[in-house]
């Protein structure tokens, strides 16, 4: 399960917090109309968000549900990875933060999504030689003179967005940042 997303007009407070652990791949949506428009805002987890392992483990039922659930990290994606690529990602992961304030870190089951303003910017790929990073920007809209991306628009991929580039090192940094900050929007 990567996540549930719920759309309404209205949450009661029971079900807001029902959902605000930080273990739970729950997110809530409220949709309110305003004459011919629509305003879509996205409730949000505190940021002191609790695990709900310590409630779930009172009952057999409960404790069951919760070894259902599986939560995505970084450092499960980084398991059995060389000191190099581990080096190298987190190379490139303080330099995506940097490109902006509140980026967000959103490991997935296969990448870790960087988000700004709840929207993908970039995914990254940890592979066993490099990383896969797909770039979240239409088809044509990328400024990339050096033409080191791939376009994958018209194939399956990972991720979100119809570029993607390979790095193996910190050869080209500064250029896939120049490409990634391309996504970014204030």
């Amino acid at each position: 399960m990567d996540w549930s997303v719920f759309v309404a007009s209205d949450f009661t407070e029971n079900q807001i917090e029902a959902t605000n652990f930080k273990d739970i791949a729950i997110e809530l949506y409220q949709v309110k109309r305003y004459g011919e428009y629509l305003l879509i805002s996205p409730i949000q987890k505190s940021q002191g968000a609790a695990s709900i392992k310590p409630i779930t483990q009172k009952t057999k039922e409960l404790k069951n549900v919760t070894e259902e659930i599986e939560v995505y990290t970084e450092e499960r994606l980084l398991v059995n990875k060389s000191d190099k690529i581990i080096s190298l990602y987190e190379k490139y992961r303080t330099v995506i933060l940097n490109l902006t304030d509140n980026i967000e870190v959103k490991p997935q089951k296969w990448y870790i999504a960087f988000k700004k303003n709840r929207r993908n910017i970039c995914d990254v790929e940890i592979q066993k030689i490099g990383l896969k990073i797909t770039i979240n920007i239409k088809k044509g809209e990328l400024d990339d003179p050096k033409n080191i991306t791939r376009n994958i628009s018209e194939v399956g991929h990972l991720g979100n967005g119809d570029y993607e580039l390979k790095v193996s090192d910190n050869k080209n940094l500064e250029y896939v940042m120049s490409l990634i900050k391309q996504t970014i929007t204030e």
